[in-house]
């Protein structure tokens, strides 16, 4: 993956140790373009496709004027200051590793709303659990599929944002923290995030990372869009895992869909029953809707999977979700045993 950033500064000096540093470290990571003068650089964003544009707070930018593929943050001298003229800041005076992570956070907000901007294939897959028709076991079938990719080696989170979820009824391993530290964490700003996600995330017995749940359900409903998408940012920009599973409650609003767009795959569960397949051709439909104008629309990216199916009383639903298997019921189980006998499916190497 390589980033075309344009990084427009007055002072000559800093831009060319900037440049440099940047130029060493992260060479298989920027294109960049450096500037003095805005109306050059301006004239440079649409020729030559610029991603991330970063600006010295001595310049006044329009970022009405910016091309709509192009994210945008200013430099600023203190690291007090989060965003100016309504738009995010970044510190000039810290770390290289530290800007170069604020400019990707940057990048990748904007590439979620842009149709052509994506991480590379190194980058963290994000999969989006949802139970759309409820009752269907969504939440035991993203489970499960965490547990299919990290058998296969793979780094695998996964990530229950339901408000009233748990990662605890599937997966069990020692540590202190959960997710109420995270969300503390997300709404104090003043802790560094990165390292309070690495310091808070417990491993099972099976290779799955993930958090504990919040002794309070009331702390998960504190989360908001913007906090959800920069918890989802941050993993991702981490590179810590090959896959991120998120088990997520539904919705369809513009909130929701904003932060759907981070997904690699939105994967809907049902059982195949009359009820189950009604409220799923419902949603499919309203979210075609929503999505009608979009570059990416969602609905292309949506797959279905069948738990609990029974020849007698289940029918495949044909409203144009693709179809990439199911399970049938399991009978007198346990939710280790069926977890164990549906990771083993090879359904969940058909998501991506």
């Amino acid at each position: 993956m390589i980033i075309k950033l344009a990084i427009l500064e007055k002072d000559q000096s800093y831009l060319n140790r900037i440049v440099n540093v940047f130029g060493i470290k992260y060479a298989d990571k920027f294109q960049i373009y450096s500037f003095t003068d805005a109306d050059v650089a301006f004239a440079t964003l649409e020729t030559a496709k610029i991603e991330v544009m970063v600006a010295s707070d001595a310049f006044e930018i329009d970022v009405n004027k910016l091309p709509r593929r192009c994210g945008f943050a200013y430099f600023v001298d203190s690291p007090d200051i989060e965003t100016l003229n309504g738009q995010r800041a970044i510190c000039k005076f810290q770390k290289a590793a530290l800007i170069y992570k604020q400019i990707l956070s940057v990048y990748s907000e904007n590439a979620g709303n842009v149709s052509g901007l994506k991480f590379g294939d190194d980058a963290s897959k994000i999969i989006f659990f949802q139970p759309v028709s409820g009752g269907a076991g969504a939440s035991t079938m993203a489970a499960a599929c965490a547990v299919h990719f990290a058998k296969k080696g793979k780094k695998t989170l996964y990530l229950n944002l339901e408000r009233f979820g748990s990662a605890d009824v599937f997966f069990d391993a020692e540590g202190q923290f959960d997710m109420s530290d995270i969300i503390f964490a997300l709404k104090s700003r003043k802790t560094n995030l990165s390292m309070k996600l690495e310091s808070c995330v417990k491993q099972a017995d099976n290779g799955v990372c993930f958090y504990s749940k919040s002794p309070l359900a009331l702390d998960m409903m504190e989360l908001n869009a913007d906090d959800l998408m920069k918890l989802i940012t941050e993993l991702q920009l981490t590179g810590s895992y090959d896959y991120i599973i998120v088990d997520t409650d539904f919705s369809i609003d513009r909130e929701a869909l904003k932060l759907y767009r981070k997904a690699h795959t939105l994967v809907w569960v049902g059982d195949g029953s009359e009820l189950s397949n009604s409220k799923l051709s419902r949603a499919f439909t309203a979210l075609k809707t929503a999505e009608a104008d979009a570059d990416s629309p969602l609905p292309n990216r949506t797959v279905l999977i069948y738990n609990k199916f029974s020849n007698r009383t289940s029918r495949i639903l044909d409203v144009g979700i693709r179809n990439i298997g199911g399970s049938p019921r399991y009978e007198h189980a346990t939710s280790a045993q069926i977890l164990e006998a549906l990771s083993a499916k090879d359904m969940f190497d058909a998501i991506m």
